[in-house]
């Protein structure tokens, strides 16, 4: 009965010790996933300078071709996070007949927080 009760204990003290070390252990995956990605933001604006919401922003992975889009705030403001360190992205905005120029977030740029602004033009 003794080394059952044991058995149980040391059972109960694993099972209590093991959602700390996954916790501890996704921290630090977290952690290093942070120091491999990076992020980029900005704002859209129009050919006067004016902030434009609801323009759709679309990141490019030169790597795989995958676009990500994300449309604007009223104020203009977009954001990606998440990016590879290790992969080129190029940016550009699109609203009513308009389109920015592309812009390219370069592997060289080891910013963590990278800000490319996007001016939109009309299209030609």
């Amino acid at each position: 009965m003794n080394m059952t009760l044991r058995k149980i204990s040391l059972l109960l003290v694993v099972c209590l010790a093991l959602p700390g070390a996954a916790l501890a252990f996704d921290d630090k995956r977290d952690k290093q996933e942070e120091a491999n990605t990076r992020s980029v933001q900005g704002f859209v604006n129009d050919p006067s300078d004016n902030p434009v919401g609801s323009a759709i922003v679309q990141l490019k992975n030169t790597a795989n071709l995958q676009v990500r889009s994300y449309i604007t705030r009223e104020d203009g403001r977009y954001q990606f996070h998440g990016l590879s360190n290790n992969v080129n992205y190029e940016l550009k905005a699109l609203r009513e007949g308009m389109s920015s120029p592309v812009r390219t977030l370069s592997i060289f740029d080891t910013r963590k927080k990278a800000i490319i602004n996007l001016k939109l033009e009309p299209k030609k």
